[in-house]
C-alpha cells in the first residue's frame, strides 16, 4: 500500500510539480507521515513548509498563464520527476522504503506529466479553451495527494 500511495504523489508532482511536495510536507509536519527519525525528516521543517507552500500557490497561478511553457519540455519535465522522487521518497521513509519510495514516485512523476498533459488538452478541447481544464487538474491533484497522503 505504501509504495502505491508513494506512485500516487509522484503521479500527483506530475500533474503539479510544486503542489506535491507542498501536501506531503505539510502531512509529514502534522505528524500524518512518520518521518522524523528519517533523513525525510526535512520535509516536517517550518521553512520546508513554507517555501513548497508559496511555490505550490505561485505554479497554481502560472499554470493558468498562456505564456507557461507544456510541463513536456526537458526542463519542467525533470522538474516533476525530481519532486516525484522527494515526495515518493518521503511516503517511503515512513515505512522504512525510502528507495523504492523514491522510485515509484519517479515512476508516478512520469505517468502524471505524459497522463495528465493528454487529459488535459482532451478536457481543454472538449471545453473549448483551456482555464476549466486546469482549474478540474488542480482539484483533482489536489484530491489524489490528500487521499494517497491519508491511505499511507
Amino acid at each position: 500500500m505504501l509504495l502505491l500511495c508513494a506512485f500516487l504523489v509522484g503521479l500527483v508532482a506530475g500533474l503539479r510539480s510544486m503542489l506535491a511536495p507542498a501536501i506531503v510536507s505539510w502531512s509529514a509536519r502534522l505528524g500524518l507521515l512518520d518521518i522524523e527519525q528519517t533523513f525525510m525528516a526535512l520535509m516536517t521543517y517550518r521553512i520546508t513548509v513554507l517555501v513548497f507552500t508559496v511555490l505550490a500557490v505561485c505554479e497554481l497561478v502560472v499554470d493558468k498563464l498562456p505564456t507557461t511553457p507544456s510541463r513536456k519540455q526537458l526542463v519542467p519535465f525533470v522538474i516533476r520527476i525530481l519532486s516525484g522522487g522527494l515526495v515518493g521518497a518521503t511516503v517511503g521513509a515512513s515505512g522504512g522504503k525510502l528507495i523504492l519510495g523514491l522510485i515509484f514516485g519517479v515512476i508516478g512523476a512520469v505517468a502524471g506529466t505524459l497522463g495528465g498533459a493528454a487529459a488535459r488538452a482532451k478536457l481543454a478541447a472538449a471545453f473549448h479553451r483551456d482555464f476549466p481544464a486546469a482549474i478540474l487538474e488542480d482539484i483533482a491533484a489536489i484530491a489524489i495527494a490528500i487521499f494517497a497522503v491519508r491511505l499511507a
